[in-house]
């Protein structure tokens, strides 16, 4: 795998430095390369690329069925970037010479649509959203044709589909069109007894439905900002100042009605966030399970929703993990697992990403609860060779969550030079956004692992690097501030002395495992089972 650049003369600042450790350096950090999480610019090269072999077939058909013979230019272009293995502008006039480079721009977006179009032909009997607008689209077609019986009829027939979908936006939808046919002209609606009170007590319903789900979705929104901004609670001060936000942006009035579907979703994830924020992971994991529940008291939204189903999923066995509740853990990664093989054929794209992320990510997580360390490197392996598939399409910090779990499973198995090249990847990553957390977990971990391969010098200097970092964030730990000035003890005392050190400071971290607000770093990153394997008498070896 890909390693990151050496340290420049700037860099180390002393030319000493650059002589005895030269061959310590270039194990540590390697020939830098930045093909890692290069995405394609290109928004029509990607999509083509992202084409199955299914999909590029019901193209051609849907070319060669709608269009005429002369119009072939942007199929000419689509087999050109369908050839290519990276988008390159110049070679794609050269391959089609009859198109000038002024026209190139619209040739590219007339293609993008059609194969949007080809595309929708046939997730239609995937989607139901989907299916409902293309009927609305329909009773507007019929409607403007001046059949507005025949759009009425339609309408009837889709307004059920959508409540018992849960599509509330759509579902008003219809009824604003149906009460604007039936404002308009007259039709036998006016016979049928109570026919137009019931429509406009089922819109004003409708209407009162979307804006609760409004409510309920942005404060969702609010309560998972919060956290991408604030984090976890370090204080008592700031576990007030998230429950006073809580409750001041929460619905209000909501406990006196019945709540739907998507109501009910976003509140539990609300609340989740909430006590996840306050490092409650008990009444978060409560929340979560309610979330799953709903799939489970609903089972048609699995196949309907499954990327929110893998979701809630995804979050309660991440709060499983950090309680260390491994039974459970066991049971809800195995109806993750069992979903994905009932459902894998009929998920599009996204939701096969979805999967990908959230159930390895999971499986890797079961490894380090068993302490299956050899395990989880053959799956880590597996997944590596898998990734490239999937990472044009994650998040930059998804596929560097992956590399600190390759890394700290290595690590936990004494692999550490391994777990170095995964570490360099997302230490010197700069193009991407990145989580505090997991870069100064990455750090600490760097460093732990210099430290087993006793590069005592490289050490001194990579700390200060680090302390660097520190300084600079918002959301350091307690454990990582402690951690890291222990290892700048380390370096400085005669290796006879360490012994007593990591004694000393097995103590000093039985308080940290105390507080509250030091719960979540002591599991992603487990310091006192390090130190504990370096307590002479304890027969434990390095992470575990």
């Amino acid at each position: 795998m890909p390693t990151a650049p050496a340290l420049t003369n700037k860099q180390l600042n002393t030319n000493a430095l650059i002589t005895s450790f030269d061959v310590i350096f270039k194990a540590a950090f390697g020939p830098h390369t930045e093909t890692m999480f290069t995405v394609q610019k290109d928004q029509l090269f990607t999509l083509i690329k992202s084409l199955t072999k299914a999909e590029k077939r019901s193209f051609r058909l849907y070319v060669n069925r709608f269009q005429s013979a002369g119009d072939t230019k942007f199929l000419q272009l689509f087999d050109v970037l369908d050839r290519l293995s990276e988008y390159d502008e110049e070679l794609v006039l050269k391959r089609l010479p009859e198109v000038e480079k002024r026209h190139l721009s619209n040739l590219k977006r007339h293609l993008y649509k059609q194969i949007l179009t080809s595309l929708r032909l046939i997730y239609i009997q995937k989607n139901i959203d989907i299916q409902i607008r293309e009927q609305l689209d329909f009773a507007r077609i019929l409607y403007g044709k001046g059949m507005y019986m025949q759009s009425l009829r339609i309408l009837e027939r889709i307004k059920k589909t959508a409540l018992e979908h849960h599509q509330d936006i759509l579902h008003l939808e219809i009824l604003e069109f149906e009460k604007m046919i039936e404002a308009r002209h007259i039709t036998r609606s006016r016979k049928v007894e109570n026919k137009m009170e019931g429509l406009l007590e089922e819109a004003a319903h409708r209407s009162y439905v979307t804006h609760y789900s409004n409510l309920f979705s942005n404060f969702n929104i609010q309560m998972h900002g919060w956290y991408i901004v604030h984090g976890h609670a370090k204080n008592e001060g700031e576990e007030q100042a998230v429950q006073e936000f809580f409750e001041r942006n929460m619905p209000q009035g909501w406990e006196e009605k019945k709540l739907t579907f998507f109501e009910k979703a976003n509140w539990y994830q609300s609340k989740m966030w909430y006590h996840y924020i306050r490092l409650d992971f008990e009444l978060a994991a409560e929340q979560a399970r309610q979330w799953v529940e709903l799939f489970h008291t609903d089972e048609q939204m699995k196949q309907m929703d499954p990327d929110l189903y893998m979701r809630a999923l995804y979050y309660l066995l991440v709060l499983l993990y950090l309680m260390r509740s491994r039974e459970e853990f066991a049971a809800y990664l195995h109806a993750f697992e069992a979903f994905e093989r009932e459902f894998s054929e009929q998920m599009n794209d996204n939701s096969r990403m979805i999967v990908f992320v959230y159930l390895n990510l999971s499986r890797l997580n079961y490894s380090l609860l068993e302490r299956d360390f050899k395990g989880g490197i053959l799956l880590a392996k597996r997944i590596e060779q898998e990734l490239p598939e999937h990472e044009a399409y994650m998040d930059a910090h998804r596929s560097l969550l992956f590399y600190f779990k390759f890394a700290y499973l290595f690590f936990s198995d004494g692999q550490c030079e391994k777990a170095l090249e995964y570490l360099n990847e997302i230490i010197h990553l700069k193009s991407a956004f990145l989580r505090e957390d997991l870069h100064f977990n990455a750090r600490l971990l760097h460093l732990l692992c210099h430290y087993e391969l006793e590069h005592y010098d490289l050490l001194d200097y990579l700390i200060s690097s680090v302390q660097r970092q520190f300084h600079k964030g918002a959301d350091i730990s307690e454990l990582h501030q402690n951690s890291l000035r222990f290892l700048r003890q380390l370096t400085q005392i005669p290796l006879a002395g360490q012994p007593d050190a990591f004694r000393q400071f097995q103590r000093k971290l039985k308080n940290l495992q105390e507080n509250k607000y030091e719960s979540k770093a002591l599991n992603y990153l487990d310091i006192p089972a390090w130190v504990e394997g370096h307590v002479p008498g304890v027969k434990v070896g390095v992470g575990e």
